[in-house]
């Protein structure tokens, strides 16, 4: 019997279908979703599709892999992405064939389809310098996999875009009997452009960490110098295919998209606004007043938390304003001190191409009341602002990101929480501020709630 495992994150639209298909395998006898953390109604619709659901204790493809197989019952077990819909009707047994007929410990699965950027320009190249034995394989990135449990159990997992082609080097490491097979056509998304360099960083990284266990000598001069040309390469082509990404427009969303503040009405709506006020009165360090204000969210649900932000005004104009800057080649984004469940509703809401916000956990749909700071809201040696934990150091990091110019920015907000964001980008924008400084650091000042006029900066 076979166990298929299914790493999750945000995938209502798809994860049904994929969990019908598996059961439609004969010798399918468990399904295990992995969710990570989602945000959406992708747990509740993987129950209802007769899954077993796993919510991992972090985020990260690889934690999730791990858990896995761990949880599986199965001697053999199938590795299925979550967002293809549809899969070829015979994917997971022409996965398995080898390992049921023990020619195989270790099955990869291939698509018609052309290998990725990343596979082409850095995996292929360092497979050949580093694991001239895996350099046949078609599609080493490739997540669509089949094992033996007993062998999985012995590998490390990366919790990061290197996690497949490591899988591979070490199950090829091993000795274990690896099978590439061809599972049909299947129509893949491509990360887009600007988050190649992140997958090429990491996939290098898994290779390289890989190699350097496997031989105790250092690398050669000559194989040292493949390596740069390969890394060379790769970024000759990102500039060349984000050049067209060069301008970018952000958004504060409290007070600036919104009419009101998200915390602010979940303080009426849930009757605790005397203790928000308290906290504000007296928590100065930003830090933890951001901690604090999410314990008061504890044991709320997303839906609850959606049902408000579902409710709130948005101020005049913001989607055509959005619409128009995006028709003018520019990124529309919001950076907001809120929480990814609301700026990512948001976004969607007014067509943003990307939020960035604080991560409210969640347990069982449930808040915890613990807020996760990403890492760059921080300062670093090359923050521009100088302070420690500041909006300019997220839109600093969304900038290099992108290939955007600082210069080639603008910025939007409403409080002194975005005064640096306002004073460091390009073009600086207060939007009916009552803050007096943020007005004398903006280039433009917005009276009206209406985004009408600020078309002309475009």
């Amino acid at each position: 019997m076979l166990t298929v495992i299914i790493p999750a994150l945000n995938e209502e639209k798809t994860i049904e279908q994929v969990i019908r298909f598996c059961w439609s395998e004969p010798g399918v006898s468990e399904i295990i979703v992995i969710d990570d953390t989602s945000d959406d109604n992708t747990v509740s619709l993987a129950k209802e599709a007769g899954a077993r659901v796993i919510i991992s204790a972090a985020r990260g493809k690889g934690i999730s892999m791990k858990e896995g197989i761990d949880a599986a019952t199965n001697e053999t077990v199938v590795f299925l992405d979550a967002d293809i819909d549809p899969y070829p009707d015979k994917t997971i047994a022409n996965l398995t064939a080898p390992l049921i007929s023990n020619e195989a410990d270790f099955v990869k699965g291939a698509f018609a389809r052309n290998a990725g950027r990343v596979t082409e320009l850095v995996a292929k190249p360092l497979l050949t310098i580093l694991f001239p034995g895996l350099s046949h394989f078609s599609q080493p990135l490739s997540g669509m996999i089949a094992g033996k449990k007993t062998f999985f159990k012995k590998i490390e997992f990366f919790n990061d875009y290197g996690v497949d082609i490591g899988i591979l080097i070490d199950m090829y490491l091993m000795k274990a009997r690896v099978q590439e097979v061809n599972i049909g056509y299947i129509e893949n998304k491509s990360k887009p452009w600007e988050g190649l360099g992140k997958m090429s960083r990491e996939v290098s990284r898994a290779i390289l960490s890989k190699a350097q266990r496997q031989h105790s000598n250092e690398l050669s001069q000559e194989s040292v110098n493949s390596l740069e040309a390969i890394q060379r390469e790769m970024s000759n082509v990102l500039r060349e295919n984000l050049s067209t990404y060069r301008k970018m427009i952000v958004f504060d969303m409290d007070d600036t998209i919104l009419k009101s503040r998200f915390i602010n009405e979940c303080a009426a709506t849930f009757g605790f606004m005397p203790q928000l006020e308290e906290l504000r009165f007296n928590e100065k360090d930003p830090i933890i007043l951001t901690k604090r204000i999410g314990l008061l969210l504890k044991n709320r649900t997303m839906d609850e938390l959606l049902n408000v932000i579902s409710n709130m005004e948005m101020a005049d104009n913001i989607k055509e304003a959005v619409q128009h800057y995006k028709e003018k080649g520019y990124l529309v984004g919001i950076i907001s001190h809120s929480y990814t469940l609301i700026t990512n509703y948001v976004k969607q809401q007014i067509g943003a191409d990307f939020s960035v916000a604080h991560q409210l956990e969640f347990f069982e749909g449930k808040a915890t009341g613990e807020v996760n700071l990403p890492s760059y809201f921080f300062g670093s040696p090359d923050s521009i602002c100088g302070h420690s934990f500041c909006k300019t150091n997220a839109l600093q990091h969304i900038c290099d990101k992108h290939n955007v110019p600082m210069k080639n920015s603008i910025a939007v907000g409403d409080s002194k929480d975005d005064r640096c964001m306002v004073a460091y980008a390009g073009k600086g924008v207060a939007f009916c501020t009552t803050d007096e400084l943020l007005e004398k650091i903006a280039m433009r000042n917005i009276k009206e709630r209406n985004f009408e006029s600020l078309l002309a900066l475009a």
